[in-house]
């Protein structure tokens, strides 16, 4: 996931500069605007990633976590208000409250395998719900993602969750560039329509 993990090339940081930035992309994001997400992803990744990986400490999960966070950002901008402060403060706070909940379950996950490990009976209900709270938003994205296209599947995991540019992922695809957005445009509607309903 390079757009995530190569934070450098966001060119972000926390001046007065990006901040206003991020604000004005988040507001367009909330109304929908395709490439003004892409813009803000660019914008944000880098310490959304970095943040992240500092709490979740796995490079992995921290990727993993990250993407969550991104996404949520697509489903959630409506609800940022820049009455209560700055775009790029909310999204971080999202990134920090994903990242601690990943900690708490890896932690709890653990803790359940070692209780398991000392007695071989069947787990609790309360153990088995926990799990299938814990990986019901990852499972929704999937089930989302498997409901494009194969070309808008292969286009948005390449441009979402490996970080390629439009550009990059045409010249992956060998498609021309404009093929690639419309796909794009439409697979993230989709998506959005998708993950909407698992509010």
């Amino acid at each position: 996931m390079r757009g995530v993990r190569g934070g450098g090339r966001t060119g972000c940081g926390h001046g007065g500069g990006s901040g206003a930035r991020a604000d004005e992309l988040l507001l367009l994001v909330a109304d929908g605007d395709h490439r003004a997400f892409e813009d803000l992803y660019a914008l944000v990744s880098g310490p959304v990633f970095g943040l992240v990986r500092r709490v979740v400490r796995d490079p992995a999960q921290s990727e993993e976590v990250a993407q969550e966070v991104l996404l949520e950002l697509w489903r959630s901008a409506g609800r940022f208000d820049p009455r209560r402060g700055s775009a790029l403060s909310w999204i971080l706070t999202l990134a920090h409250r994903r990242a601690v909940d990943r900690v708490r379950s890896a932690r709890a996950a653990g803790e359940r395998e070692q209780r398991e490990a000392l007695r071989a009976g069947e787990p609790a209900f309360d153990q088995v719900a926990e799990e299938v709270e814990a990986g019901l938003e990852r499972e929704w994205v999937r089930r989302c993602l498997n409901r494009l296209t194969a070309l808008q599947r292969q286009s948005v995991t390449l441009a979402y969750y490996d970080g390629y540019t439009y550009r990059e992922v045409a010249e992956r695809l060998q498609l021309p560039l404009g093929t690639v957005k419309t796909r794009m445009r439409d697979g993230l509607t989709r998506l959005r329509e998708c993950l909407g309903g698992a509010a």
